[in-house]
C-alpha cells in the first residue's frame, strides 16, 4: 500500500527538544519520516492511508503536547506553499496576518507573551503602526504553559489533598482515583479560551499586523522573518526564557520533563524525582505529591530557597515534608540512566555515592533567555549572564533602535513585571518617555500549599546595605485565621530600619500568602512604617492580621493581648 504525507496540528512545542520528542512519539505509532517544527507548531510524516489517527493522537498526547488529527497534505506543492488546514481558514477571530515584504513600522515586536501584547497595546494606543512576530504558540508562556496551566493544576491538587486529609472532627471526605487526562482536558480547554479572549482577540481590536515565523536580525535596523526583510523604526524584543537544561551526564538521552512538558502527562508516575528546590520545582513536586506521586527533590545547595530569608526556607521545607515530599540537599549528580524501567540518578551526598529510580524525572534548574536564534550580534546588542539581553534603566540595549522587556532580560521573571516593562519600553521607544524601570517593589509569590510570598528586602540584604535592622519573627500558629482553619503551618516576617520605623521587607508563609503580601507591597512602597502598621485596620480572621501582628510583637508581647487587641 502506497504511503501518503499527513500533517498535524501540534500545540505546546517550545523548542527544538519538543520537535525530537513528537518524532519520537509519531515514529512509535506507525508514522515514517517524521518531521516536526516547533516554529511553525506541526508535524509532517508520511504514513498508510488506513494509519489510526486515534493513535497517533494518542502518541503525542502522551509526549506532553496537543495535537489535532493529521490530515492528507496534497504533495505537489512545495514545502511551506501547502493549503492551509480547515481550523485555520475557518477558526474565528483569528490574529491579522501581514506580509512583511516592503512594509515600514513604527514598532517590531518580537514575541508575543505578556511583554509582547503590552507594548503592541501602548504602541497602538499612541497611534503607531506595529507589527507583532511569534515563532511559537500565540500567547506566550504564562497563559500556554506557565501560570495560568500550573496554578489551575494546583488548586485541583490541592482539593484532593483536603478531601483525604482533612482534619475536622465529624466531617467525613473521601477521594477516588485521579483521572489526570480529564484533568489536563479541563486545562487545556481554559487555556484555549484565555488565549482566545486575551490574545487573540486583542489582535484585531487593537490593529496591529501578526507574523507567525522565526525573527532574526539582518544588522543594526533591519529584521528577517523566514528569510522576508522587514524594517522598523524601533525594535523591542519580549522572547521571554525556556527552561535551563543543566550539563549531566546522561541527561540528553534521558526522555526528562520540564515544567512544560510536565503538565502535559497524562499518567500518574508513581514516583518523581525533581532536580532543582526553587519555586517551580516546590510547585509542580507539589502538585504530583498531592496528586498521589512519591516525590523526592534534589537540590544541590545544602538548603532550599536559599536566596530567600532562613525562615521562609525552613517554614517550607517542614510543611513539605510533613505532606510526604522528600528532599535531598547538598547533592552532586554525577550521571543519569534511563531505559525501559525508568530512570535512575546517580548522585553524591556528604561523601557518599547514592542512587534513586524513578518512573519520571523533572528538571527544574532555571530558565535560560530565548535569544540564541535572534543573532542578536548583528544588530550590535550586547548579552549577559545566560544569554539575556542587556538594558539600561530605560529598557534600552546597546543599540539604540532596539528595546528589552521581560524574562528575556535579567528582571524578575515575573509576569506582571514582562507587562510593567513591555508598556514602559513602548513609550521610551516611540516617544523618548524617558521614565526609568522601577523594579524596587516586586512582591514574589509561590502558589505552593501553604503559599509563601516576599516583598523588599531579605533581612541579610538590608544588613548589607547599610540599615540598622530591626526583625519581627511571628509563627502563624500564632494567627487567629491559621487556629480556626486548623493548619497552623507558616511564618510572617517583617524587616525594618531600627532608626527610622521603616519596613523594608515583608515574608509571608501561610495560606494566601500571595493576597496578603500586596499589603506588604503598598507598605513599603509608600514608606510606611512599623507603627503605621500597628495603627491600621486588619480585619479580623483573615491572613492579612498576621501583618499587623507581626508589627505588633516589635514592641509587645501578642501571646498577653485579647482578640483584635489594638
Amino acid at each position: 500500500m502506497t504511503d501518503i504525507t499527513y500533517r498535524m496540528s501540534v500545540e505546546g512545542m517550545t523548542c527544538a527538544a519538543c520537535d525530537t520528542h513528537v518524532v519520537r512519539a509519531l515514529e512509535g505509532a506507525g508514522a515514517k519520516h517524521a518531521e516536526a517544527d516547533f516554529r511553525r507548531g506541526e508535524a509532517i510524516f508520511r504514513a498508510a492511508a488506513s494509519i489510526d489517527q486515534k493513535t497517533l493522537v494518542d502518541a503525542v498526547r502522551a509526549a506532553g503536547y496537543q495535537p489535532s488529527p493529521a490530515t492528507p497534505v496534497d504533495a505537489t506543492k512545495p514545502r511551506g506553499h501547502q493549503d492551509a488546514p480547515v481550523t485555520e481558514l475557518t477558526a474565528p477571530r483569528r490574529p491579522r496576518r501581514s506580509s512583511v515584504r516592503g512594509a515600514a513600522y513604527d514598532l517590531v515586536v518580537i514575541g508575543s507573551g505578556s511583554g509582547a501584547f503590552a507594548a503592541a497595546i501602548t504602541a497602538r494606543e499612541l497611534g503607531a503602526k506595529v507589527m507583532m512576530v511569534e515563532r511559537g504558540t500565540l500567547g506566550g508562556t504564562c497563559v500556554n504553559i506557565g501560570c495560568v496551566p500550573s496554578k489551575t493544576l494546583l488548586r485541583a491538587a490541592e482539593l484532593y489533598h483536603q478531601a483525604a486529609r482533612q482534619s475536622f472532627a465529624g466531617v467525613e471526605t473521601r477521594v477516588g482515583t485521579v483521572d489526570l487526562a480529564a484533568l489536563i482536558g479541563q486545562k487545556d480547554e481554559l487555556i484555549r479560551g484565555l488565549r482566545s479572549a486575551k490574545y487573540e482577540d486583542l489582535v484585531a481590536h487593537y490593529g496591529w499586523d501578526f507574523v507567525h515565523g522565526e525573527a532574526s536580525f539582518v544588522d543594526e535596523s533591519t529584521l528577517s522573518v523566514d528569510g522576508r526583510e522587514v524594517r522598523a523604526k524601533r525594535y523591542i524584543i519580549a522572547t521571554g526564557a525556556r527552561p535551563a537544561i543543566p550539563p549531566i551526564a546522561g541527561l540528553a538521552e534521558t526522555n526528562y520533563l520540564t515544567s512544560t512538558t510536565a503538565l502535559e502527562l497524562t499518567r500518574m508516575p508513581e514516583r518523581l524525582v525533581v532536580v532543582g528546590s526553587g519555586y517551580i520545582a516546590l510547585e509542580i513536586g507539589q502538585l504530583f505529591s498531592h496528586l498521589s506521586s512519591e516525590v523526592t527533590l534534589m537540590q544541590r545547595s545544602p538548603r532550599i530557597l536559599k536566596e530567600f530569608d532562613p525562615e521562609i526556607g525552613e517554614a517550607m521545607h517542614a510543611a513539605l515534608s510533613e505532606q510526604g515530599i522528600r528532599f535531598v540537599t547538598g547533592v552532586g549528580i554525577s550521571r543519569i540512566d534511563s531505559g525501559s524501567w525508568g530512570r535512575r540518578v546517580h548522585f553524591e551526598v556528604g561523601g557518599e555515592e547514592r542512587t534513586i529510580e524513578c518512573d519520571e524525572l523533572l528538571v527544574a534548574t532555571g530558565r535560560t533567555p530565548n535569544t540564541a536564534e535572534l543573532h542578536l550580534d548583528r544588530a550590535r546588542v550586547n548579552l549577559g549572564e545566560g544569554g539575556a539581553v542587556l538594558i539600561d534603566n530605560y529598557g534600552r540595549t546597546s543599540n539604540p533602535r532596539v528595546f528589552a522587556a521581560g524574562d528575556v532580560t535579567l528582571a524578575p521573571q515575573f509576569v506582571y513585571v514582562a507587562a510593567y516593562m513591555g508598556a514602559l519600553a513602548a513609550r521610551n521607544a516611540l516617544r523618548n518617555a524617558r521614565q526609568r524601570l522601577d523594579l524596587r517593589v516586586v512582591p514574589r509569590v509561590t502558589f505552593t500549599s501553604p503559599a509563601f510570598a516576599t516583598v523588599g528586602l531579605s533581612e541579610a540584604e538590608a544588613r548589607a546595605a547599610g540599615h540598622n535592622v530591626k526583625t519581627s519573627v511571628l509563627p502563624a500558629s500564632a494567627v487567629p485565621r491559621a487556629l480556626v482553619n486548623r493548619d497552623t503551618r507558616g511564618v510572617f516576617k517583617i524587616v525594618a530600619d531600627a532608626k527610622s520605623d521603616r519596613i523594608l521587607g515583608v515574608h509571608v508563609v501561610a495560606e494566601n500568602a500571595g493576597d496578603v503580601i500586596y499589603a506588604g507591597v503598598l507598605a513599603i512602597k509608600f514608606n510606611m512604617t512599623v507603627r503605621d502598621l500597628v495603627e491600621t485596620f486588619a480585619p479580623y480572621l483573615t491572613m492579612a492580621e498576621g501583618l499587623k501582628l507581626a508589627a505588633q510583637s516589635f514592641g509587645r508581647d501578642i501571646a498577653r493581648l485579647s482578640c483584635c487587641a489594638a
